[in-house]
């Protein structure tokens, strides 16, 4: 934006100091004059006697010392004004330079401003955790983007191999050909739902309405029933009725995920899966835990980075694109709520969302 050149800061805050101080000196000498004039007294004499004189002498002799002191005191308010303002505003002299730096692109730059801690300090120190999460958030953009493009040229990669093979090789079996690329477009096509899925949750482009987690719940786990049969896994739901605010079709995909993963995870056989719904005082929880091997403390905050599996997800057949607990966590940071992941002692995990309870 174009602004049309003005005063600096330090020359403002010079003159203030400057004008103030030329004020409160002619106040002062406006004072004393007139305690002098009103009593009659001025020193004439040259042994310094003090005797009655005059109104008009009086300021014959007082005005030229009056005018010397005032413009004493103009020229020091005029230079030590601009060295304290200086000294004052040496602070945001750092913060701006850190300001243009990160413009410039270098997010790792910092302030670390010195000092006691003051409102120059506190801006300091806002605008470096500020810094910090921009950096993390960039990273993350980053890693995020090249795991996506890694992601989604696999599948296309595959596909050429299969049809350079078909060409090639006329004599190879076209339906296992046909099958293999109905499969590889079927995770290409779930990879693709994801991301935008990732993306819609991200920007909160969704319209919030009252909903019940426990009949969420309930959903997901009657869809989800037959994959537990499957694979030999108990699936129990149980809780109270918990009211939320948000997206349904969010909160449905959240806990469709928590379920799956549950389920895929777990024991080779006898498994259980238990998903609870609550109530606490301001806030509704989903808990979503089950049994397994056991987890390392180090890899569960890792577990909802976008494309984090564990050791044995890629060599299942419910695979899935490594994107089911990032997607988790954005509905339920798009939701103002929290996701917790606690390994279970036992083996397993249990991962908690508490949501914010809708108003009465």
């Amino acid at each position: 934006m174009d602004r049309r050149p003005g005063l600096s800061v330090r020359l403002k805050l010079t003159l203030s100091y400057a004008g103030f101080l030329m004020v409160a000196g002619a106040l002062l000498l406006a004072a004393i004059g007139y305690f002098l004039l009103d009593q009659g007294w001025l020193q004439t004499t040259e042994q310094g006697a003090w005797r009655a004189t005059p109104g008009t002498a009086f300021v014959r002799g007082f005005a030229p010392m009056a005018v010397t002191v005032m413009a004493f005191l103009l020229v020091f308010g005029l230079v030590g004004g601009w060295l304290l303002a200086g000294r004052m505003l040496a602070p945001l002299d750092r913060i701006t330079h850190a300001t243009r730096t990160a413009a410039a692109g270098s997010l790792a730059h910092r302030i670390r401003l010195p000092g006691p801690q003051d409102e120059f300090r506190e801006l300091a120190d806002a605008f470096d955790a500020m810094l910090a999460r921009l950096e993390a958030h960039v990273a993350e953009q980053r890693r995020f983007a090249a795991n996506a493009s890694h992601e989604l040229r696999t599948p296309l990669a595959i596909s050429k191999t299969l049809l350079d093979v078909a060409r090639t090789d006329p004599g190879h079996d076209r339906d296992e050909i046909i099958d293999r690329l109905h499969a590889v477009n079927t995770r290409a096509i779930d990879l693709t739902e994801a991301l935008l899925l990732l993306s819609r949750a991200e920007q909160r482009s969704f319209t919030r309405e009252r909903v019940d987690l426990s009949l969420i719940a309930e959903e997901a786990t009657e869809t989800l029933l037959p994959l537990a049969e499957k694979r030999g896994v108990t699936l129990e739901t149980s809780g109270d009725i918990a009211p939320a605010t948000g997206s349904e079709t969010l909160l449905l995909q959240l806990t469709m995920n928590l379920v799956h993963n549950a389920i895929i995870h777990n024991l080779p056989e006898g498994g259980t899966v238990r998903v609870t719904t609550g109530v606490r005082p301001g806030s509704v929880l989903l808990t979503v835990e089950n049994t397994g091997g056991h987890l390392a403390l180090d890899l569960v905050p890792t577990l909802t980075e976008p494309f984090r599996r564990g050791t044995d997800r890629v060599h299942t057949d419910h695979a899935g694109v490594g994107l089911g607990l990032a997607i988790v966590k954005t509905i339920t940071e798009a939701h103002d709520g929290t996701l917790t992941l606690t390994p279970r002692s036992s083996g397993g995990i249990r991962v908690t969302v508490e949501l914010p309870a809708p108003p009465p």
